[in-house]
């Protein structure tokens, strides 16, 4: 198994931290340090990160969630 190649460092710096899958939305809850109940109301009012289902449950993109989490971080900024 090779050390490092051009798309795994690629997709290490597109996660930069966040996990190497899908995200449920405890998991979005506990890293935003939120309770899962802003989680689903930002989901209501689609306001939140992006998500999508997968039969009945909702999974967020971790590269959706760090897009989401720089757009805040700029709007606050400005």
């Amino acid at each position: 198994m090779p050390a490092s190649s051009p798309d795994n460092d690629a997709r290490a710096i597109l996660r930069a931290g966040l996990p190497d899958r899908y995200l449920t939305p405890e998991d979005l809850a506990a890293m935003l340090v939120v309770p899962i109940e802003t989680i689903y109301g930002w989901r209501k009012k689609r306001t939140g990160p992006p998500g999508f289902r997968v039969g009945r449950h909702i999974r967020y993109d971790p590269a959706a969630v760090r897009a989401w989490i720089h757009e805040q971080a700029d709007r606050d900024a400005a």
